[in-house]
Order: C-alpha cells, then sequence, then structure tokens
C-alpha cells in the first residue's frame, strides 16, 4: 500500500470517537463492501464498523482485490507471498496507528486471505488490538521475526480470538488449518468454532456467535 487505503464505515465521523472499531479485511477477490454486508447480524451500540480494501488489483484484470499475492488459487502454496504479507501488514498496522485513538479499542475480523492479515497485525504489533476474529481463513505458517509470536504469547490475559470455519472449507487446506490451529492454541485465547455446511463463507449462526463474542470481550 502506497497510498492511503479506501475505507468504509457504518458510522459517520462525528459518531465514531469512544466506539469499539471493529475493523474488517475482505478475502481474495473481494472488495471493502462485501463484509460491511455482515455489519447488520452484529452488535450495533457503542461499535463502529470499518471495511478496508485490499491494495492489489487482481491479475488478469480479474474484479476485487488481494492483500498480496498468493502465486496460484485461494488455498495454494502461501509461503512465496510472506514478503507481500508483511508490506500488507505494515500498512494496516500503520493505519490503525494513525486513526486508532479516537476509539475505545480496536478488533480485527478477517474473512479468508484478509484472516491471515488480521492474525499477522497481531503476531507483528500484539498489543495493539483487544481482539481478533478469524473466519474461514488461516495465519500465515512463518518463523519470520517480523511475526513477534513470543510477545504475543506473553500477553496477559492472552488475545481474545474467535476462529470459525467449516471443517470441509473447499478452500483453505488441510496442512494450513492444522498449522493455524496450534499458533491459536500456543498463542492466543482462542474460541474455535466448525460450522457444518458452510462452505468458504459465512452462516447466520456463525454471524450469531460472532456477535455474542464481540459483546463479550469487548463489555
Amino acid at each position: 500500500m502506497t497510498q492511503e487505503p479506501l475505507v468504509d464505515y457504518s458510522r459517520p465521523p462525528q459518531e465514531r470517537p469512544g466506539t469499539h472499531l471493529v475493523l474488517m479485511l475482505h478475502g481474495y477477490g473481494s472488495q471493502e463492501k462485501d463484509l460491511m454486508g455482515l455489519v447488520p447480524a452484529l452488535p450495533e451500540d457503542g461499535f463502529t464498523y470499518a471495511s478496508m480494501r485490499a491494495p492489489d488489483p487482481m491479475p488478469g484484470g480479474g474484479p476485487g482485490y488481494s492483500w498480496y499475492d498468493l502465486s496460484g488459487a485461494p488455498g495454494g502454496d502461501i509461503v512465496p507471498a510472506v514478503e507481500g504479507a508483511k508490506t500488507a501488514t505494515r500498512a494496516v498496522t500503520a493505519w490503525i496507528e494513525e486513526n486508532g485513538a479516537e476509539y475505545a479499542d480496536v478488533t480485527l475480523l478477517g474473512f479468508s486471505q484478509g484472516m491471515s492479515i488480521a492474525t499477522s497485525v497481531a503476531r507483528h504489533k500484539p498489543d495493539l488490538v483487544s481482539a481478533l476474529v478469524g473466519l474461514s481463513g488461516f495465519a500465515i505458517d512463518s518463523t519470520d521475526p517480523f511475526l513477534d509470536d513470543a510477545a504475543l504469547a506473553a500477553r496477559s490475559p492472552r488475545l481474545p480470538f474467535f476462529y470459525g470455519r467449516d471443517q470441509e472449507d473447499p478452500v483453505i487446506t488441510g496442512d494450513m488449518v492444522a498449522y493455524t490451529l496450534d499458533w491459536a492454541r500456543d498463542h492466543t485465547d482462542v474460541t474455535k468454532v466448525l460450522y457444518a455446511g458452510m462452505g468458504h463463507g459465512v452462516s447466520n449462526q456463525e454471524m450469531k456467535h460472532v456477535s455474542e463474542f464481540l459483546t463479550y470481550v469487548l463489555r
């Protein structure tokens, strides 16, 4: 990201100060307005929802945007994309540091590839966010020192993390899920919920649980 990212808000500027900010990061090939469709299912009173557009247009002029090159279809080998993910993570981190002070706290909600950036921000700057929500996504399998997992694990109390997925998700591969689960258990206070039949998406039941999670951890 070399320019200020495009962000869609649920509230006008004068209503945002002092609220809980939930910054939403969309998936591969999507755009900022997609996750705004979840807002009616989430708690309203005292919350501001902001959805950020990823920096990179899709290869070949396809619709939507991506946070970094996946070197293939979603669910493919993400190892070559670590540097790109770090660039996107730095930009999201900088945006939060510049804009987050007016809010009571900041939570990150990431779907699919957006979850990899949400978790990377928490790993890069463990004290920057108050909670994480990950939907049908993954954490990046990397030991790069940019991701300060030791500091994240040392947080007290540990970072609350809601992780929802379908066990039969056709996009996020088994090895990616296995790494994400191990990472979450070792470094966060994770609440893991499976939603049969949801596929690579979200469900009404999952949104109810996310709403309860946000209300509980940010009350």
